[in-house]
């Protein structure tokens, strides 16, 4: 089995790479599951309904989040109906759901997605409810997790911590695509961040003079998605058929 799993796709131009090259990328690699985290899809904060059925429309099987899901207030009136776009499930009492378990090509495949505790919004504690999920002993046969933090230190302690327990661990949400990806001493697929899907030549999706204004001054200045040249970012890990314990990883930047 192969897996496709996208970084943050961040507002109109991430959503047109991603439409442009999906097909291919999933005949090329005889893709069979694909996630995308789509915490920046409508207008690099959330994603409207009208976007989750963008991406459903586009081959996409779970859509995974982050710290700014709830920015837009309609996530709300729909999310609890759509139990493929997940939030963090250690994300207090929210709505909607922090896992999904989709069963496809004979195998039950669960996506879970984690934010991190460090210099992110307050949120329950990542370990505790990783520890309580695994608790659950849900029936499944392989372990996605997106894990949306900030620091690299994080992410990688928390994935060796659960290398084994976890099939594939991603991160997302710093929007730069990292050159660590590996399978861990015990097996688990692993990148500290997938990157983003967006304008390169950019601050991470924003455009460049709204950040660089804000850094030289201080002051307050409403950030535009970008405009130009986008890549698409992401990973393509391919799982045993009988062991459902991952054999590679590879990086893609299209």
């Amino acid at each position: 089995m192969k897996v496709l799993m996208v970084g943050d796709i961040f507002a109109k131009p991430g959503r047109e790479v991603f439409k442009k090259n999906i097909e291919s990328l999933i005949k090329d690699n005889q893709i069979d599951f694909v996630v995308v985290n789509g915490e920046n899809t409508t207008h690099g904060k959330s994603i409207s309904k009208e976007h989750y059925y963008f991406y459903k429309e586009n081959h996409v099987d779970v859509i995974t989040s982050g710290n700014h899901i709830f920015k837009n207030t309609e996530v709300l009136e729909y999310i609890n109906q759509t139990p493929d776009l997940l939030k963090p499930l250690n994300m207090y009492k929210t709505p909607g759901n922090g896992y999904v378990i989709i069963e496809k090509n004979n195998k039950k495949i669960c996506v879970l997605n984690l934010m991190g505790n460090n210099f992110m919004d307050p949120s329950n504690s990542v370990y505790e409810t990783m520890d309580e999920f695994l608790s659950l002993k849900l029936s499944y046969d392989i372990l996605l997790v997106d894990f949306h933090a900030e620091t690299t230190a994080e992410k990688i302690a928390f994935a060796l911590n659960y290398d084994g327990i976890i099939t594939a661990f991603v991160g997302t949400h710093t929007h730069v695509q990292t050159a660590d990806e590996r399978i861990l001493p015990n097996g688990t697929a692993f990148i500290t961040d997938l990157g983003m899907s967006g304008v390169i030549d950019s601050v991470i999706g924003i455009e460049a003079a709204d950040a660089i204004y804000k850094q030289k001054t201080g002051l307050v200045r409403r950030f535009q998605p970008a405009k130009g040249k986008a890549k698409l970012n992401g990973v393509i890990i391919q799982i045993d058929e009988k062991s459902n314990k991952a054999i590679s990883i590879k990086r893609i930047s299209i």
